[in-house]
């Protein structure tokens, strides 16, 4: 999730047939990665089968939190909802630039790209919540042990879950109905491969200070206020487990919060590079190759961490896994009786 505000370079954009320097635009083109036809064909198998892993990591995660009775505790409810997350996340922009890679006109409806700007950057401050909401049961888990049964009740685990996807998807909008309601009459070439509100900020006839404005400072908030969230409880947790009088127990903790900090380091490490201030300059690689990984490489190590620094996990992936081998065996008996 990023805001950038590149300087509109015309003569990258003087394409025939793209633009019209009149009347309004109906699509816009998503330039991608220019290079030629044998890489383009190399980035889509790459990027097909980090996708393909991508959705398959984080099913089975999803699988093995509905299946396993033990992993019905809000820890685990909550890891739930943000792998289903990550799947929507990435089914949000990949797709549509995976066909980009082997498609001639690249091009996005003006409807589409809007829809794919909110679905962004809603599932991305969905996730802030989810990794705040995460952290915060973390600490209560491990700082206050004896009052967590009464806080994360299953009806508190399931408000807060709601909270946080009502206000992930409410957060951006705002933003988004502002740039689509600015002119645009071309040229309409976006130089990235997803519809990002600093490329269409750029693209606009008129000069929008208040939109420009509302997409940085909501960006912005959600990004520092949730990392700083999310570090703060980490911090209080460390200096609990540190108090821990057992070897056992504080390995046991530092296992369990261990996954759930690399990955927030992860995530917010990628779009802390992007986040800067709206007067600040990239190259036009730079914003792309960023939120390339933020968009397919991130969701595709999540499950990869939490499954293998988390025993509970791995206990329940493996009974994933024996149920799928019997599944197998009984459909290709009857298959072989028929």
């Amino acid at each position: 999730m990023s805001v950038t505000f590149p300087e509109r370079n015309l003569d990258s954009m003087n394409i025939s047939g793209l633009g019209s320097s009149s009347g309004s635009v109906s699509e816009f083109i998503l330039l991608g990665f220019p290079c030629s036809r044998e890489i383009q064909v190399v980035l889509f198998v790459f990027s097909s089968i980090i996708y393909l892993l991508t959705l398959m990591g984080n099913g089975v995660i999803i699988c093995a939190v509905c299946w396993d009775q033990h992993l019905h505790t809000p820890m685990y409810i909550l890891l739930g909802n943000f792998v289903f997350l990550e799947i929507w996340y990435v089914n949000s922009t990949v797709p549509n630039t995976l066909v980009n890679f082997l498609a001639k006109t690249k091009s996005i409806s003006f409807t589409g790209c809007f829809l794919q700007l909110y679905f962004f950057f809603s599932m991305g401050s969905t996730e802030c919540f989810f990794l705040s909401a995460m952290a915060f049961d973390r600490y209560f888990a491990i700082c206050h042990p004896l009052h967590y049964a009464i806080v994360m009740t299953g009806q508190h685990c399931f408000n807060l879950v709601v909270s946080c996807w009502v206000c992930g998807f409410l957060w951006y909008l705002v933003p988004v109905i502002l740039i689509s309601q600015l002119p645009f009459c071309g040229p309409n070439v976006i130089d990235h491969f997803v519809c990002d509100s600093g490329p269409l900020l750029t693209l606009s006839c008129t000069s929008a200070p208040m939109s420009k404005l509302t997409s940085y400072t909501l960006s912005s908030l959600i990004i520092l206020l949730s990392f700083l969230f999310t570090l703060i409880s980490y911090a209080q947790v460390l200096l609990a487990v540190l108090q821990l009088p057992s070897a056992s127990s504080r390995h046991k903790a530092f296992s369990t919060c261990g996954s759930h900090l690399a990955v927030v380091l992860l995530f917010y490490g990628t779009i802390m590079v992007m986040h800067v201030s709206p007067g600040s300059s990239h190259s036009t690689l730079m914003p792309k190759i960023m939120s390339l990984f933020y968009a397919m490489v991130t969701p595709l190590f999540n499950p990869l961490i939490y499954s293998l620094r988390n025993k509970e996990m791995k206990s329940a992936l493996w009974k994933v896994r024996e149920k799928f081998k019997i599944s197998l065996n009984t459909f290709g008996s009857r298959s072989s009786s028929v």
